[in-house]
């Protein structure tokens, strides 16, 4: 008897720009084909989605979601799955890609009321609800899009706003709604077991460590580690360890002049060729070749909001 065949997960970056980490992508180009495709694939942010037309699946690992017109989608960064329209069909979409935690700085921090909804809702984040039952949430992200679609006078302080009043309410819906299934327990129960590695790794990725000692941090043998790892993060941990270093590296190649080999020894690879080697596998391109990219992004994104100061600044003369 032949082995299922094992699902490939495959890995988007979104560039968001740094001032304003929030990108839009809308139009008559974003229709879903109805082709399923054949691999799941995970982001490096948050992606809000709104379906305008027709109809469809998505599938988180594996596990099929009906959607349809007026459906607005919440998927956190990690979380893999894949979208496609029913047969015939080719839905219309507007995705928004964003960093919450950057975007809304201090709101939804440690010190802030009900932060560990928030931090959860961030790591958790699978759901799907419709216009018609939430004609309120709707109504604000219908709103963020138009704001960031024209770009008129002070949008981004007005995206900021609707998006605080966004979250302010999806955490309430989450919050309420989030009744565990009995596999979802165990998922999330398994999800507080490697927490101890994840934090480990996220603040400790710069350093040479054995990846045996994650799983002493979690109080489990080797062997269930790695099973109860990739069940949970759908990656190996040196896979995930690997790309933390890499996203972090894409922070140092954007916001500093330092040499390829400085930041590939600043994130923890012992050699350049290797720096090199995984971050053309996850970015798809090379570091020097990416940073050329992102200072042309950054530059663009500075001067938008040299342009918003500025217009900002002569509305408050007026006054």
């Amino acid at each position: 008897m032949s082995k299922p065949k094992k699902t490939v997960i495959e890995y988007r970056n979104y560039e968001l720009p740094l001032n304003f980490p929030i990108l839009l992508l809308s139009g008559d180009r974003w229709h879903i084909s109805d082709v399923k495709s054949g691999k799941l694939h995970f982001h490096n942010c948050l992606e809000i989605g709104i379906c305008h037309s027709d109809s469809g699946v998505i599938e988180f690992d594996n596990r099929p979601v009906q959607f349809k017109a007026g459906d607005m989608t919440f998927i956190s960064r990690n979380v893999p799955h894949t979208t496609y329209s029913n047969k015939g069909e080719a839905s219309l979409w507007s995705y928004i890609f964003l960093e919450p935690a950057e975007l809304l700085k201090g709101d939804f921090g440690g010190a802030s009321p009900y932060a560990n909804i928030f931090e959860d809702m961030m790591q958790n984040f699978q759901m799907i609800i419709n216009r018609k039952d939430y004609p309120d949430i709707y109504f604000l992200i219908t709103e963020i899009i138009e704001e960031l679609s024209h770009k008129g006078m002070n949008y981004q302080l007005s995206v900021k706003g609707l998006m605080l009043s966004l979250f302010m309410k999806m955490m309430r819906i989450y919050s309420d709604n989030n009744k565990l299934t009995q596999d979802d327990k165990e998922t999330h129960e398994n999800a507080i077991v490697i927490a101890p590695a994840l934090d480990y790794i996220k603040d400790n990725y710069m350093v040479n460590f054995p990846i045996e000692d994650l799983a002493d941090m979690c109080h489990l043998s080797q062997t269930h580690f790695r099973r109860v790892f990739n069940e949970i993060m759908n990656t190996s941990p040196l896979s995930y360890l690997n790309t933390t270093r890499i996203l972090q590296s894409c922070i140092l190649l954007r916001t500093t002049e330092e040499s390829i080999l400085s930041v590939s020894e600043q994130v923890g690879f012992r050699s350049v060729s290797s720096f090199n080697r995984h971050f053309s596998e996850i970015m798809g391109t090379q570091p020097s070749e990416w940073r050329h990219r992102m200072a042309k992004v950054d530059n663009a994104s500075i001067l938008e909001y040299t342009g918003w100061m500025q217009a900002q600044n002569l509305s408050e003369e007026k006054k």
